[in-house]
């Protein structure tokens, strides 16, 4: 599917919905839907980021991914307050991306356009650009010191795993690309080397713990995943901000988009995916269907193994080992503004 069809897939479910959204102030793309050109193809494993920004109280649910009109949308809410001014979003590392470019879908009362022009002229000024990669960069800190390394496995990771792959983000932002979330590590590679700094991409993924897998073995824990991926999605019921990721419409992007890049020769770079994918199944698990996570704790554990992490003391070790990193991440950063601005 065109980009442009995926687009006028967002506009017809927002044309359909939007009055029944109260406090409803505005929509926007975000993600590849916004910023790749209108003919190129929406790959495997994306879907198409639908951002809605609503006065007052959000609502009580959110909606995620789903499907329309054959295309995969995740909707997300957003406060009317994230957006009160541009120099707000232009230090937003998560916002500014899709504001400085035209991807607005709905504006009432023409508020986010006037937001998008003013960002987009001060988009790429360096004191933005250091701005946004200052924000990145607390939230690596701030996410890999608040791990409470003692939590079961699927609890403990997860809250490791995002902060730790923020440090990509630290890098993209830099060179003005999007902050993307599923193909991370790969887009931070390429941004690595676009910049003469391909040698430093394996100690970026050695944060991870994903640079000595081997393409078996990442297969491997895909087909694990698949199996403890259905079983989760066929017995979710407690509501989990990510509990949409964990459904029969998702699978595309947790499974079959991993195998295509373990495929392609990119099995490093699917691993930060497959294991979010992991301890979200698990948690979910321990949630509705205990049984089912005893059952598949053993793959999981094993990825956490392979991963360099099985335990808390070993998770101690490599965020104290990421946290001395992080002037790294910094000092590479630098080198990517002095080359864009």
């Amino acid at each position: 599917m065109r980009i442009e069809d995926a687009r006028a897939a967002a506009s017809d479910w927002l044309a359909a919905n939007a009055g029944t959204i109260d406090g409803f102030a505005g929509a926007y793309l975000s993600g590849s839907a916004a910023y790749l050109d209108a003919g190129a193809s929406l790959g495997t494993g994306s879907d198409v980021d639908v951002m809605v920004v609503v006065d007052g109280d959000l609502p009580e649910h959110k909606l995620g991914k789903f499907t329309h009109d054959g295309v995969l949308l995740e909707v997300t809410w957003l406060p009317s307050a994230d957006f009160a001014d541009a120099a707000t979003v232009l230090a937003s590392y998560h916002l500014a991306h899709a504001f400085s470019r035209d991807g607005i879908l709905a504006d009432p009362s023409g508020r986010l356009t006037r937001l998008r022009d003013l960002v987009a002229a001060r988009f790429a000024s360096p004191e933005s650009v250091r701005a946004r990669r200052d924000s990145a960069a607390t939230a690596v800190a701030r996410g890999i010191g608040a791990v409470d390394v003692g939590a079961p496995l699927a609890d403990r990771l997860m809250p490791w795993m995002f902060p730790t792959g923020v440090t990509c983000h630290v890098l993209l932002v830099a060179a003005l690309r999007n902050p993307t979330v599923r193909l991370r590590y790969l887009a931070a590679r390429e941004t690595l080397a676009a910049h003469g700094m391909r040698d430093r991409y394996e100690e970026l993924l050695a944060q991870l713990g994903a640079d000595s897998l081997t393409a078996a073995r990442v297969a491997e824990h895909v087909d694990a995943l698949a199996v403890t991926f259905d079983a989760a999605a066929s017995v979710s019921r407690t509501p989990f901000p990510f509990s949409s990721d964990i459904s029969a419409a998702a699978r595309p992007i947790a499974i079959d988009a991993s195998r295509e890049l373990v495929a392609r020769g990119d099995h490093r770079e699917a691993v930060f995916w497959i294991a979010a994918t992991f301890a979200r199944c698990h948690q979910i698990l321990a949630a509705d269907a205990p049984e089912h996570h005893l059952r598949r704790l053993p793959a999981f554990e094993a990825l956490a193994e392979d991963l360099g992490v099985p335990d808390g003391p070993a998770l101690a070790a490599r965020i104290a080992r990421t946290q001395a990193y992080l002037p790294e991440v910094a000092e590479m950063s630098e080198k990517i503004i002095r080359d864009v601005t």
